[in-house]
């Protein structure tokens, strides 16, 4: 069977590799599940594995299978499955357990090892291909209902998780009510960020590059957002305006907007850091001043690797209650597809060159089976 590709190491080395279709007996005590690929999201991840910023190929192959946003049906699962069945939409989980006490108790995306493992990123063949074999633990089930937006659920599981875990943090304050929320970028994390926000009931502002109007733009104003752009107004002054913010989502993966977004918190604010920001870029910031301001202040910063399955479900129950406060939005963000493994060049000229673009995805099958 086909699959989409890098060479690791290699930059611009995307191409059709070959794979065996696998088996569910490769998994143990029949408990594998074999999924028909139809959909798979790409990103800035991607192009980035593929410009060989990071990436590593699996044990005995020198080429890596792209792609970690998965939206697929299950075709046929082993004897030990009881979770799942023929016919179910499923989407899949990027990290597997290391050999950390996290991995062990099912938060491997915490883990301390050196050594980490996702699929389509690092040491394991991603989703860009016809099938894949996989364990019930890592596979959620997507309601027949939410089909046709089931390929968002990766990045909806990262904002879930950068969220919940903000919560989390916050409880240190026994007390913690935030209302306002500043969003850093409108790509599909952003967009998604912005959603989740809205449907907890803050006053949300995102804000990224270009200039209004656009699809971006418009999608924002759709859920009740203020959408800004940073070629036309200064952070600080979006503080002093619409500020200062309760929780700052970043996901530009542009690091001095990710370090000048610590300077726009209130009082007891949280910054979430999500983008992956490959290169060596250097940023000047006012580092007394920032150390002052969070040290008296008593703010948080930390960093969110993509989720384990809790925040998928989230995702699930988060879409669901979406479609009924915003119908049809969703759908609005898949705003690039591309047809078929063979036009990979395509996908990564997308992913390189269109801007405007909210989530390019391969559409491998249709979802009615055809």
């Amino acid at each position: 069977m086909q699959a989409i590709a890098v060479i690791p190491g290699q930059p611009d080395s995307v191409h059709l590799a070959e794979l065996e279709k696998p088996s569910i007996d490769t998994i143990p005590n029949g408990r594998g599940v074999l999924v028909e690929v139809l959909q798979v999201g790409v990103d800035g991840t991607d192009k980035e594995i593929n410009a060989a910023e990071y990436g590593g190929a699996p044990p005995g192959y020198d080429f890596l299978v792209i792609g970690h946003e998965s939206f697929g049906r299950v075709v046929e699962v082993g004897d030990g499955v009881t979770e799942l069945e023929p016919g179910d939409y499923v989407t899949a989980t990027v990290r597997r357990p290391g050999n950390s006490i996290y991995d062990q108790i099912g938060h491997y995306d915490m883990t301390i090892d050196e050594t980490y493992y996702e699929r389509g990123i690092n040491l394991l063949h991603g989703f860009l291909t016809e099938f894949y074999v996989d364990e019930p633990e890592y596979l959620v089930k997507v309601p027949n209902s939410l089909a046709d937006v089931g390929v968002l659920m990766e990045p909806m599981s990262v904002v879930e998780k950068g969220i919940v875990q903000a919560y989390e943090i916050q409880r240190r304050l026994r007390l913690w009510r935030p209302k306002k929320a500043l969003v850093l970028g409108a790509g599909a994390i952003g967009q998604l960020a912005t959603l989740v926000l809205k449907l907890q009931g803050l006053d949300v502002v995102t804000m990224a590059r270009t200039p209004p109007p656009h699809l971006k733009s418009q999608l924002i104003e759709e859920l009740g957002a203020r959408y800004l752009s940073t070629e036309e107004i200064d952070l600080s002054e979006v503080m002093n305006r619409h500020g200062p913010f309760d929780i700052v989502f970043e996901a530009t993966g542009v690091s001095w907007i990710a370090f000048k977004a610590m300077e726009v918190l209130t009082k007891n604010g949280i910054l979430v850091l999500t983008s992956i920001t490959g290169g060596d870029a250097k940023v000047e910031i006012p580092g007394d001043k920032v150390n002052l301001d969070f040290v008296l202040h008593n703010k948080v910063m930390f960093g969110t690797v993509n989720a384990n399955r809790e925040y998928f479900e989230l995702g699930v129950k988060d879409f669901a209650h979406s479609q009924s406060q915003y119908p049809g939005w969703l759908q609005k963000l898949l705003s690039h597809p591309v047809e078929g493994l063979g036009e990979y060049e395509k996908m990564m000229h997308l992913l390189t060159t269109e801007k405007q673009a909210v989530k390019v995805f391969m559409q491998l099958k249709s979802l009615n089976g055809s």
